[in-house]
């Protein structure tokens, strides 16, 4: 399912237009990105948590030559599914 589909499933069962139900889903997004940049935890019960993670900086290797390259410390986001979301799929 990809982003459109997402929103005429969204449009059809809340019964708003699929604009609106498009401005909906853009602005929960943001929300969750927002709420990532600033470190926070965006936690909605039964469905998952979306976390930020650190990831160290590293050594790694160049698979071409061999050489090893200096790898930066980054930041990434992760999603850890709820219960609800598990049993739903299984």
């Amino acid at each position: 399912m990809n982003k459109s589909e997402l929103i005429e499933v969204v449009a059809k069962q809340s019964d708003v237009s699929k604009a609106a139900a498009g401005r909906v889903l853009d602005a929960a997004m943001a929300a969750i990105t927002q709420a990532l940049k600033k470190g926070n935890d965006v936690t909605l019960v039964g469905f998952g948590t979306f976390t930020v993670s650190k990831r160290a900086a590293r050594t790694g290797r160049n698979p071409q030559t061999g050489a090893a390259i200096k790898i930066k410390a980054t930041k990434l986001p992760k999603f850890r599914p709820g219960k609800a979301l598990k049993d739903a799929v299984k």
